[in-house]
C-alpha cells in the first residue's frame, strides 16, 4: 500500500513538471506573438574593392638568363658570375627598382601599381647554377626573381643531367618567395617544326607541352602558374590560342623591348642576357624619359612562311650550311636595316642581294652537332619585322648511315 503511494506520488509530480514545462512553452511563444518576431539579420555583403591607381606610364624590362658559372664555354647561354654581379649592381646603382612577376601581372590587371622604372629578372630552364650561383648573388641585392621550368629537365626527368635543379632546391626557393613559372614539358619548338602541325597528333602534344607541365608545376609545388616563358621564342596565332585555353595569362619570347601596360600579354618580349653580347644588357636597363616606352609593333614571320635554307625544322649533314631567307614576302625591305642572329654564333655578317631579295650567310668554321636558332630582323615599309626558323646540325648521324 505504501508502495503504491510513493509511485502516484512521483506519476503525478512529473506530470505536474511535463504539464508546467510545456505550459510555459505556451506562455513564451505567446509572448513572442505579441511583441512581434524579430526580423532576420541581413545578410552582410563585402564592399567592391577600391580600384587601385596605376602608373599606365611606367615601363617595365625583362631580363632572361639560363647559366651563371665560373668560367663561360657557351656564350649564348652563359654569364660568369662576375659579371652577373656586376649587371645586378648597375641596376642598382642606376636606381631602377627589381620586382616580382606576381606583381608584374597584377599591375597588367589594374590592380597593382609599380614603379615607374622596373626590371623583372626570370631564370631558364632549370639548372643548378641557378640554384647554387644565381640565387646567392641576387638575395644579396634582394631581388626577387622568376624560374622558368620544363619540367622534363628537373632532376629525374626524362632530359635531366648533372647540371639539372632538382625539385627540392625549387621547392625552397619558392617557400623563399621566388616565381615558378612554365617553360613547356621538353622545351621543344612549339609550332610542331618536327611533327609538322597539320599532324593530327599535334594538337594533343601541344596541349601535352602546355597543360602537363603546368599542372605538374602545381600540383608538385602548391603554386599558381600563370606565366609560359615559349622555347626559343618560337610560336604562331595558334600557340598562344592554345596556351590561352591552358590558363596562361602572360606569355613571354626573347625579342627584347620596353613593356609598358597595354603591351601585349600573349607577346612580352624578354632581353636575353648573353655573355658576348654584352650591349643587350647595357641597351635593356637604358630608359628613356616619360612615358611608355612599348617598341612599335613587331611583324613576325616564322620558317613556315619564308622560304629558308636550312628548311625551318630541317636536319642536315654539312657543318657549313648556306643560311638564307628569301625576304621578297616581308615588303620593301630596307637592306641598311637587316641583321641576323644565329644561336651560339651571335650576330654574323649576312649579306643581302636586291636582286633577289636574300639575305644569306655562310659559317667560316664547321658548326657543331647541335639545334640553331636563326632570327632576321630588319625594317619593311617602314615597319619592324622579324623571321624566325631553326635547323639541327647532325653529321654523326650521317656518319652512321654510311657505316651501314
Amino acid at each position: 500500500m505504501q508502495k503504491s503511494a510513493v509511485l502516484l506520488v512521483v506519476c503525478c509530480l512529473g506530470g505536474a513538471l511535463t504539464f508546467s514545462g510545456c505550459h510555459r512553452a505556451k506562455d513564451q511563444a505567446a509572448k513572442s506573438k505579441s511583441e512581434g518576431a524579430a526580423p532576420p539579420v541581413a545578410e552582410q555583403v563585402e564592399p567592391a574593392p577600391t580600384p587601385v591607381p596605376v602608373n599606365r606610364n611606367a615601363q617595365v624590362v625583362i631580363l632572361g638568363y639560363h647559366r651563371v658559372v665560373d668560367n663561360v664555354r657557351h656564350p649564348d647561354t652563359e654569364i660568369s658570375k662576375v659579371d652577373f654581379e656586376k649587371q645586378m649592381q648597375e641596376i642598382k646603382d642606376e636606381g631602377l627598382t627589381v620586382i616580382p612577376m606576381r606583381d608584374f601581372l597584377a599591375w597588367k590587371r589594374g590592380e597593382k601599381d609599380i614603379p615607374a622604372k622596373s626590371v623583372i629578372i626570370t631564370m631558364d630552364d632549370g639548372w643548378k647554377s641557378q640554384y647554387e650561383a644565381a640565387w646567392p648573388i641576387l638575395k644579396k641585392f634582394d631581388y626577387p626573381f622568376t624560374l622558368f621550368v620544363y619540367t622534363d629537365y628537373i632532376k629525374g626527368g626524362p632530359k635531366s643531367g648533372g647540371e639539372s635543379i632538382t625539385w627540392e632546391q625549387i621547392a625552397e626557393m619558392r617557400d623563399a618567395g621566388v616565381d615558378i613559372e612554365g617553360h613547356t614539358v621538353s622545351h621543344k619548338d612549339l609550332r610542331g617544326a618536327k611533327r609538322g602541325s597539320q599532324a593530327p597528333d599535334y594538337d594533343a602534344w601541344l596541349w601535352k607541352e602546355l597543360a602537363d607541365s603546368k599542372q605538374m608545376l602545381e600540383q608538385r609545388l602548391g603554386v599558381k602558374v600563370e606565366a609560359l616563358a615559349l622555347p626559343y621564342g618560337f610560336y604562331n596565332a595558334h600557340v598562344q590560342e592554345m596556351a590561352r585555353k591552358a590558363g596562361y595569362e602572360a606569355i613571354f619570347t626573347v625579342y627584347g623591348q620596353k613593356i609598358g601596360h597595354g603591351s601585349n600579354n600573349e607577346a612580352l618580349g624578354r632581353y636575353m642576357i648573353e655573355a658576348n653580347k654584352p650591349k643587350v644588357f647595357a641597351s635593356a636597363v637604358r630608359f628613356g624619359g616619360g612615358g611608355a616606352m612599348d617598341t612599335e609593333p613587331v611583324a613576325e614571320f616564322t620558317g613556315g612562311s619564308l622560304s629558308t635554307e636550312p628548311a625551318d625544322g630541317a636536319k642536315i649533314t654539312d657543318p657549313r650550311p648556306v643560311i638564307k631567307a628569301n625576304l621578297g614576302s616581308l615588303g620593301a625591305v630596307d637592306p641598311t636595316t637587316l641583321a641576323m642572329r644565329v644561336s651560339s654564333l651571335g650576330a654574323v655578317n649576312a649579306k643581302y642581294d636586291a636582286a633577289t631579295k636574300t639575305y644569306s650567310y655562310q659559317p667560316a668554321t664547321k658548326l657543331k652537332d647541335n639545334r640553331y636558332s636563326v632570327i632576321v630582323t630588319g625594317k619593311a615599309g617602314g615597319k619592324k619585322v622579324e623571321a624566325r626558323w631553326g635547323f639541327t646540325v647532325d653529321t654523326k648521324g650521317a656518319q652512321e648511315e654510311e657505316k651501314k
